[in-house]
């Protein structure tokens, strides 16, 4: 379908490309943009006046819940949710029941995600069998069945030795491996040891749950220089470690969750536990490390962590109630309040949420994604029209994701998708 954006502010953060220009889709890839030819022939037109045309988002960590927690989402659910969001790109998680941690697993999840028409699905394969950290997974048969990438989800490793060795085995075939750190042992807690975690009376999560598995993590590749992300950065000190490791020259990205960059401990108010999340909201100084992290590109990419959770899996007392909060919808949102909020370039704010997540993708993507991100003649259609200008409060009965679950209930946000299109094709669509 030949589709003609009209009027809208093209911005592609990845070229620095940012003016009033006319968009020409044609066979899903980009025909043209501003001069548009004049028998282009435009089988449906978009007026995109006062909004902003944009890469379709990359999100590096959303959840869908299927296969095993169809109760909490659903793939048509979720990645509805996801199109609504403006995101066309998106990374699974291997967290899910059965784990992803084989082949056929992975070809089906990908199967019945393409069925959707919605976004794109990359998923992440398990890096040990059933993730409990003891026998490597087939990582090449994952590899072929399209996985990007290799990780434990929130689930830590205890074993160093199983590390090193799942380290040097992706490192000889080119694999990246990507973790959160935390280590088991510490990671017990449910908020953030300090002060209002002794006064409530909750188990806290030390920083250095987070600061020694960097440690172990920086000390293991400098001998392998195996390609590591590092998921969900918490903390001041674990910022630190990672700007060390990078002035160092060790091969590693790393990204920062939208509840960690513009919440904090406090949200928690009285027991919230929409606010149960992980990693844990951390003090102020936090919040504000990890903000300039992502500004000065310390931080490579802002993710939604999107984790939708029943509703009678939260409405229960703080400590038991399942971590996890939806978060995909609101990607772009958040991103735009902290542009505003902290004087950050709109670029990078845009190029956190679209070319820099690609970029950590990098190679795993293959050349037919090799445009996704950006927007430039030739390359894939992924875009999204947003208005700059609408501003909308969080309502969770009106999210389309199955989990309405999130700390930002209630919150006041600037910037509402109108369109998303995936591939050439429209996947999402509102009049705002």
């Amino acid at each position: 379908m030949k589709i003609l954006i009209r009027n809208g502010r093209v911005m592609d953060p990845a070229r620095g490309f940012d003016q009033q220009a006319d968009i020409a889709i044609a066979g899903g890839k980009i025909a043209a943009i501003g001069s548009v030819p004049v028998d282009f022939g435009a089988e449906r037109e978009i007026d995109a006046q006062g909004c902003w045309v944009l890469p379709g988002l990359v999100d590096l960590a959303v959840r869908l819940r299927e296969p095993g927690h169809e109760h909490e989402g659903m793939l048509q659910s979720e990645m509805a949710a996801a199109a609504a969001g403006g995101v066309t790109s998106l990374v699974c998680p291997p967290d899910t029941d059965p784990v992803l941690d084989e082949q056929g697993l992975v070809e089906m999840l990908k199967f019945r995600a393409e069925k959707q028409h919605r976004s794109r699905l990359f998923p992440m394969g398990a890096l040990t069998v059933g993730l409990k950290g003891e026998t490597l997974t087939e990582m090449a048969e994952l590899t072929e069945s399209g996985c990007v990438a290799f990780g434990q989800a929130d689930v830590p490793l205890s074993s160093i030795t199983t590390l090193s060795r799942a380290l040097s085995y992706a490192n000889t075939f080119g694999y990246a491996v990507w973790l959160r750190p935390q280590d088991k042992d510490l990671g017990k807690g449910v908020a953030a040891s300090g002060a209002l975690a002794t006064r409530m009376g909750l188990a806290g999560v030390s920083v250095a749950a987070e600061t020694i598995a960097l440690h172990t993590i920086f000390e293991l590749i400098r001998g392998s220089q195996t390609r590591v992300h590092l998921c969900r950065i918490s903390s001041a000190a674990g910022v630190e470690l990672v700007r060390r490791a990078k002035a160092e020259g060790l091969n590693v990205t790393a990204d920062v969750s939208i509840n960690s960059l513009l919440l904090t401990e406090n949200d928690i108010g009285y027991f919230d536990s929409s606010a149960r999340v992980v990693p844990v909201l951390r003090q102020q100084r936090d919040r504000e490390a990890l903000s300039a992290a992502l500004a000065d590109g310390t931080i490579d990419a802002l993710v939604s962590d999107h984790c939708p959770v029943d509703e009678d899996a939260k409405v229960l007392p703080f400590a038991e109630a399942e971590p996890g909060a939806t978060g995909v919808e609101l990607l772009l949102s958040v991103a735009i309040k902290w542009s505003r909020e902290q004087n950050v370039p709109l670029g990078r704010a845009l190029a956190a949420v679209t070319s820099a997540p690609v970029a950590v993708l990098g190679q795993a993507l293959g050349e037919q994604q090799a445009l996704l991100g950006q927007l430039k003649e030739g390359g894939v259609a992924d875009l999204c029209i947003v208005d700059p200008d609408a501003e909308w409060t969080v309502a969770p009965k009106a999210l389309t994701s199955q989990g309405k679950s999130t700390p930002f209930n209630g919150y006041e946000l600037p910037g509402r998708v109108r369109c998303t299109l995936v591939d050439g094709r429209v996947a999402f669509e509102t009049t705002l």
